[in-house]
């Protein structure tokens, strides 16, 4: 992340077993990445004593109740983090997924692998695909080893970054279906990079809700 020399100590054990040698982070990166620790919002990961006031709104309103099980966030968004994530999405340094990676797997693996039946990654649309190169939700959910569907198709062009959290929620859906995949009866987890108002999620669990999926849950990397 601060590209400065990085030295890895061998030992007998890594260079024997066969596997993956995970990325390493210096010290002083990962001393700024904060995980999301104490008292949380059981269904947003926001730091609250029990749910909190924005769930409550969700939840009370019966256009939106029941539509998103829960959602866990690994990391604060913080300065550091929004820069690096900047650098990740907007300047197109898709390596820095990997940073990502250990922490991603081992949250999945607690939380959501014994429940979830397939994985599907927020789409971007076409033109900030091709803007970007790649999407950074995809690049996430492949590292988690588990089948990947992609039955949503983003609609919507403008940048949620740029709009307040009144014009998210009440924003028509972003997005659309892809009909000729079967989601009926399946437990699905959403993956995206950033949990802000949960507006987006919410308006990808309602459409595949509506195509009778069964739970819905996702897993982000921050809770803004």
């Amino acid at each position: 992340m601060c590209h400065n020399e990085l030295s890895f100590h061998m030992t007998w054990r890594n260079f024997l077993l066969i596997e993956e040698t995970r990325m390493k982070v210096c010290e002083s990166c990962n001393s700024h990445l904060k995980k999301i620790e104490g008292d949380i919002c059981p269904k947003c990961s926001r730091e609250n004593e029990g749910v909190c006031y924005d769930c409550k709104r969700w939840e009370d309103d019966p256009k939106w109740k029941n539509i998103l099980d829960r959602n866990v966030s690994i990391y604060e968004y913080n300065p550091f983090m929004k820069e690096l994530l900047a650098r990740y999405k907007f300047r197109g340094d898709a390596e820095i997924s990997n940073v990502f990676k250990e922490e991603l797997c081992f949250t999945y693996k607690r939380e959501f692998q014994k429940e979830v039946d397939l994985i599907v990654p927020i789409p971007l649309s076409e033109e900030r695909l091709y803007e970007r190169g790649f999407n950074q939700s995809v690049l996430l959910a492949q590292f988690l080893k588990a089948p990947i569907i992609t039955p949503l198709i983003r609609i919507n062009h403008e940048k949620q970054s740029k709009k307040s959290r009144r014009e998210r929620i009440n924003h028509s859906n972003y997005f659309t279906i892809n009909d000729t995949i079967c989601i009926k009866g399946k437990n699905l987890l959403l993956i995206d990079d950033i949990y802000t108002t949960g507006s987006t999620l919410r308006h990808a669990a309602k459409i595949l809700k509506e195509k009778n999926a069964q739970n819905i849950s996702s897993l982000t990397l921050i809770r803004s």
